[in-house]
């Protein structure tokens, strides 16, 4: 009997640690004009690096202010452009809401790689039901 225990623990041990590890959805609405933006940037950026070098799935949502983040994380003159491409080398997805990507002006700026990204599932805006019901946490800055 304690033979099959033990084979039944091992078994659901392995097919534990098969399993992925978890999901995560960052939402970044600070804008890029200020040094709290900056702050907010940075840490998105961080702890989407961290979660995914640790293999966890990693989506990062600019929405609001934030939307002014999407193109200036591209621009390799920017400071934070070496964390970004990282982050894009470890598998992040990203999207762009479309609602506050016009209303914040950006969205006639983005180049057309970037417009694919737009997203307005929910009354313009990206759906974090969408995130939630595929197993992300959402964590928002």
């Amino acid at each position: 009997m304690k033979k099959v225990l033990l084979i039944a623990l091992m078994v659901a041990g392995i097919s534990l640690a098969a399993e992925p590890k978890g999901r995560y959805a960052i939402v970044l609405q600070a804008g890029n004009e200020t040094n709290e933006g900056m702050a907010r940037a940075v840490h998105a950026l961080l702890y989407a690096r961290e979660l995914a070098e640790k293999g966890y799935e990693v989506v990062l949502i600019y929405d609001g202010a934030g939307t002014g983040w999407a193109s200036e994380l591209r621009k390799p003159e920017n400071p934070l452009h070496k964390h970004y491409i990282k982050l894009k080398e470890l598998g992040m997805v990203e999207e762009i809401c479309d609602y506050c990507a016009k209303s914040f002006g950006v969205k006639d700026d983005l180049p057309e790689q970037q417009k694919k990204l737009l997203v307005g599932d929910y009354e313009g805006h990206p759906s974090l039901v969408k995130w939630i019901e595929r197993g992300y946490r959402i964590i928002v800055l």
